[in-house]
């Protein structure tokens, strides 16, 4: 019956389109009467001076169009009245339409949208006949970006829309006979959530592009496992997709839609879309957050691509069920790398003889006992605590061959990112820095090995308000590096026709260079995750041999900057920039 409906819809709005809009007018000027046709384009009411012939023939066509648009509204009218008397209960997933789906889409009405709404929202008005799949790791706002759009539809095109929410149980013969009976039904706009925990997902994906999308349906897929949707795409959908990967969020979508800005808490939460950062507060959470969402996605995935003949190396783990332990340990080693590198060098530098500094000034009761700390015996003390914390999560013997498909599998998932690091005077030498792209996620982890501290033996004999201190200090130093990798990152993700990297020198570093190939010129950089303005920031900057060597084997330097959380200005040749104006203007 509703193809019918359709084909009589069809009919009569191809007719009506053919009819004149508008309406007729009789103006009097100068005791004379005469007619005109008015009507609407672009927004603007036009009018033409029409002889009794014209308006007789106007007159006809104008009344034929109305007659023709209200059995259009019946139709639609008697379509919405059917449609409120589906059964549900004949369908095999949970699906969700009408005043339901209305209810389930109102509680995002009022949340900022992220950038990429609008490459959703225009697939759904547009011609292509291609699936849009919508892909990232959890809460990372897939489900939202759904609710918004289909909270922005018109009335007409919101009861063509259905949202189908899958579970384990479904499968694709279950799911094409539900698209077939919603079709049949009238609807055309078809969300289906979850799609990736269907065990043939990936080797059936081609129904949703060749049947339906093909047919003139718009089919949005949505779920967690971005492995499973990148293996479709590769596989059974190939070119009929149109892909959006939610996972990276960046400081300035951080900042739009939570309304936060500021980098600290961005690198303390950044990585989901949440402004308290619960899902960082609670080491039951992070553990629970990295299985689920990244390692069983991993797993999942392979398990049901080509039958489970993928596994590659990683055979040898799934057979004896240790993947998924094997994948939380390559993403936690990435962290310790990173925490035990910050922590073990920068506190030996800095951090101990800083707070040894305050605690030895402090006006109202100044102390010596960091002092008489035996400095190398603490920081040897903090980096067994560490290679401890090591050995006890060292489960499974991972070799090389492990650990490289699964960076590649958390590369394909948007988790993990690589900045060059280049070096003088082997300057084709790159090594490469792995940058956890959920800055929460890594500053949580790297927290928990801090606190560690607190079991140390040595560490446990020094004062409460010392220990304070020193942990305060060793966050404070944490925060500072992954804003150094936090301005990295972006610089590069959002330069592509750019070389973003590090540079180091046998005795200190440009924390970045931005080259441009085009022009053989770059910018050098300071990071600092300092408020203040300090001659130390550009000792490397004013480096007459640091600089001639950047110029001689890089390109002319057209800017020196220092990046740091004080105000914007120009001192001198450097410039002093905020960083989150920095980062908000890339």
């Amino acid at each position: 019956m509703n193809k019918d409906f359709k084909n009589l819809l069809q009919i009569l709005k191809d007719k009506i389109d053919d009819l004149p809009s508008g309406y007729l007018t009789t103006k009097n000027i100068k005791g004379k009467d005469y007619d005109y046709y008015r009507y609407y384009l672009n927004n603007k009411r036009l009018e033409k001076y029409i002889n009794k012939e014209e308006k007789e023939e106007l007159s006809n066509k104008i009344k034929e169009r109305k007659e023709l648009e209200k059995q259009y509204k019946d139709i639609i009218k008697e379509i919405k009245e059917y449609q409120k008397q589906v059964n549900l209960s004949s369908f095999n997933s949970y699906i969700r339409i009408n005043e339901d789906l209305r209810r389930y889409v109102a509680p995002v009405k009022k949340f900022k949208k992220r950038e990429c709404f609008s490459k959703i929202n225009e697939y759904i008005y547009s011609d292509s006949e291609k699936v849009f799949v919508l892909f990232g790791l959890r809460r990372t706002g897939k489900t939202t970006l759904i609710r918004q759009v289909i909270n922005e539809m018109d009335n007409e095109t919101f009861s063509k829309t259905a949202f189908i929410q899958l579970s384990a149980k479904d499968n694709i013969k279950k799911l094409n006979k539900d698209i077939k009976s919603l079709e049949s039904l009238g609807y055309r706009y078809i969300f289906i959530d979850e799609v990736t925990i269907m065990e043939d997902f990936i080797e059936g994906a081609a129904l949703f592009s060749d049947i339906y999308t093909s047919s003139g349906l718009k089919i949005v897929l949505s779920g967690t496992d971005s492995l499973g949707f990148i293996f479709a795409i590769n596989d059974q959908l190939y070119d009929r997709a149109i892909t959006l990967h939610t996972t990276y969020i960046s400081f300035k979508e951080f900042s739009n839609v939570l309304g936060i800005n500021s980098i600290d808490e961005y690198i303390k939460y950044g990585g989901t879309m949440s402004s308290s950062g619960e899902l960082y507060n609670d080491d039951k959470e992070i553990n629970k957050y990295i299985d689920s969402a990244i390692a069983k996605n991993i797993q999942n995935s392979l398990k049901y691509y080509q039958y489970g003949n993928h596994f590659r190396n990683l055979k040898d783990l799934y057979v004896k069920n240790e993947l998924t332990s094997a994948i939380n340990r390559v993403v936690e080693d990435i962290n310790h790398r990173f925490t035990k590198e910050v922590l073990t060098k920068d506190f030996k530098s800095n951090d101990l003889s800083l707070v040894s500094k305050n605690l030895r000034n402090d006006k109202n009761s100044p102390s010596l006992i960091l002092d008489e700390i035996n400095e190398d015996e603490f920081n040897r003390n903090y980096k067994e605590l560490l290679e401890i914390l090591n050995k006890n999560e060292q489960k499974v013997n991972i070799n090389d061959e492990h650990a490289l498909e699964i960076k590649e599998y958390l590369m394909l998932l948007d988790l993990i990112h690589e900045v060059d690091i280049k070096s003088y005077p082997n300057i084709n030498r790159v090594r490469k820095n792995t940058i956890i792209s959920q800055s929460g996620l890594r500053y949580a982890q790297a927290k928990k090995f801090i606190e560690a501290l607190f079991f140390d033996e040595k560490f446990n004999e020094l004062d409460l308000k010392i220990k304070n201190e020193v942990i305060s200090r060793a966050l404070s130093t944490i925060i500072g590096r992954m804003m150094e990798d936090t301005v990295l990152l972006e610089t590069k993700l959002f330069n592509k026709n750019k070389d973003v990297f590090k540079f180091e020198f046998s005795v200190g570093e440009f924390d970045m260079v931005v080259f441009d190939k085009l022009t053989s010129t770059c910018e050098i950089y300071e990071i600092k995750h300092s408020k203040e303005q300090h001659k130390d920031q550009i000792k490397h900057l004013i480096d007459a041999t640091k600089l001639n060597i950047v110029e001689k084997y890089i390109g002319k330097i057209t800017k020196k900057a220092v990046i740091y959380r004080g105000s914007t200005h120009l001192n001198d040749e450097i410039h002093y920039i905020n960083v989150e104006e920095y980062l908000m203007s890339l």
